[in-house]
């Protein structure tokens, strides 16, 4: 069956079921969770393939990427994990959570100077490991750590590896000993514990008092829609302000096939690296969009040179035909 009438038919059933494929970026707003946007994101679309690509607390604002239908597939698959925050802290301060919310653990006077707040950000740099919080959403043994923190149980949590690749100091209060910093890092980066690590090396503690994510995994608050005019909308104002699910990878090469591979690949067939426009590559295992001739994303592609293949890395749904 020749491609272009595969897509007729794919794109009927799609309408038939009301189906939404695609990204739209939120501008989360101050106490509101992750879920809570998922939540309203679902009943304004009536999509029920949801999902979003890294949770952000309660009283963070900023860039919320929620991904629908065939996009919510990329959640495994993300190749721009990185994220880029504006925080705000107090110096002499430290909590339970790490945060301002939480239970004051300890008051002190500090008379830190703009430069020795400097100094320190620069043991911060680059790739290290950090201890995740009591109060965050990883799992041990079936259960969430902030669950158990609630119930003032600690336990020892195995250090991850992060890679902060930008650290710098927005602004610098010396009376009110406050600070804002800039941070782009690496998955599973907890701001928080930074800026309790960032205490500790200079011996005077430090919480967080406010964050901001202005960009995750490729978008930015230029792309984020605010809440409140979400919840205006209707389902078409919506569909219309879906980015493709392609968006999210366009960091990667893509690649165009012919209608025969294309009905090959979309069917979930690995496809015949001397047939296509790879045939003299070197670089194995290497993630490629896969596209039509007329510019249609099937989804992603990595070369196998061993088979002297392009094997189907993640298939997605079409947005638009």
């Amino acid at each position: 069956m020749k491609f272009a009438i595969v897509k007729q038919m794919i794109c009927a059933a799609a309408v038939l079921c009301g189906i939404m494929n695609g990204v739209i970026v939120i501008d989360k707003p101050k106490d509101y969770t992750s879920f809570d946007v998922v939540a309203i994101v679902r009943k304004v679309s009536g999509e029920k393939k949801i999902g979003h690509t890294g949770t952000l607390d309660p009283m963070a604002t900023g860039v919320l990427p929620i991904l629908l239908g065939s996009a919510a597939k990329a959640q495994s698959v993300l190749p721009n994990t990185d994220k880029a925050y504006k925080a705000r802290l107090k110096l002499g301060l430290t909590t339970d959570t790490l945060d301002i919310t939480g239970k004051v653990l300890t008051n002190q006077n500090s008379n830190i100077r703009k430069e020795e707040f400097e100094n320190a950000l620069k043991r911060f740099f680059g790739r290290q490991n950090q201890i995740p919080p009591m109060f965050s959403a990883i799992k041990v043994d079936g259960v969430r750590l902030y669950d158990l923190a609630r119930k003032g149980v600690e336990i020892e949590r195995e250090a991850r590896e992060i890679y902060i690749s930008k650290l710098v100091l927005n602004e610098f209060d010396f009376e009110a000993q406050t600070a804002q910093i800039e941070v782009v890092c690496s998955k599973g980066t907890y701001i928080r514990s930074l800026i309790d690590d960032i205490g500790k090396a200079l011996d005077c503690g430090a919480v967080m008092t406010g964050l901001r994510r202005t960009c995750a995994c490729g978008y930015n608050t230029d792309d984020a829609l605010e809440i409140s005019a979400l919840k205006e909308m209707s389902k078409t104002d919506i569909e219309a302000l879906l980015k493709p699910t392609e968006s999210i990878f366009y960091s990667y090469p893509q690649i165009s096939v012919s209608e025969a591979q294309a009905t090959r690949f979309y069917n979930g067939g690995a496809l015949d690296i001397e047939r296509t426009a790879l045939k003299n590559t070197s670089e194995d295992k290497k993630i490629y969009r896969v596209k039509t001739k007329d510019d249609v994303f099937l989804g992603l592609g990595i070369t196998d040179l061993s088979d002297g293949i392009i094997k189907v890395f993640k298939h997605f749904e079409s947005d638009k035909f």
